[in-house]
């Protein structure tokens, strides 16, 4: 009797579990409509829910601004930005999804990840101003992460998709 009240309620924890995730894709899988930023704007709003994200910005004066994916990921290209002498803060948060954020080599970068998950940057050690603007990338991620290199993962290489 006790095992079977036992597995009653692992499998409604787990129903609940799935539930919630349902529930919170859902909710923002109706933001994936909202148009990106224009490659000039100075804030971003980003969202990769269900599907793939695809950003170059060309900003100015870069602030920063939020980046959400939710089961799904892609690339934030910051390459074509400047900084704004104030610096930046980005939020990411990745639930089930992630991806790559390719600034230039020469870009400070903090990153404050929390979470069942991570931040890595993958960028060549080497000194680096620090008296330059820095870009902050501040955030969550469940089951998920980001990468930051300066050059974006070229699919189209042999190595890449050579068979093992």
């Amino acid at each position: 009797m006790l095992a079977n009240l036992a597995r009653l309620v692992a499998a409604l924890l787990l129903g609940l579990f799935v539930f919630v995730l349902a529930a919170m894709g859902l909710a923002f899988a109706k933001r994936r409509d909202v148009p990106p930023p224009e490659p000039g704007a100075d804030e971003v709003d980003l969202v990769a829910s269900f599907g793939p994200l695809d950003y170059t910005s060309t900003s100015s004066a870069f602030r920063g601004g939020r980046v959400e994916t939710w089961f799904g990921g892609g690339v934030v290209d910051l390459r074509q930005a400047t900084l704004d002498p104030m610096g930046a803060t980005i939020e990411v948060n990745a639930l089930f999804g992630g991806g790559n954020l390719v600034v230039p080599e020469e870009w400070n970068v903090e990153t404050k990840i929390a979470g069942i998950g991570g931040i890595g940057d993958a960028r060549p050690t080497r000194d680096r101003s620090s008296e330059g603007p820095t870009l902050r990338v501040e955030g969550i991620a469940l089951f998920g992460g980001w990468g930051i290199t300066s050059e974006p993962a070229d699919e189209s290489r042999d190595d890449v998709l050579a068979p093992v």
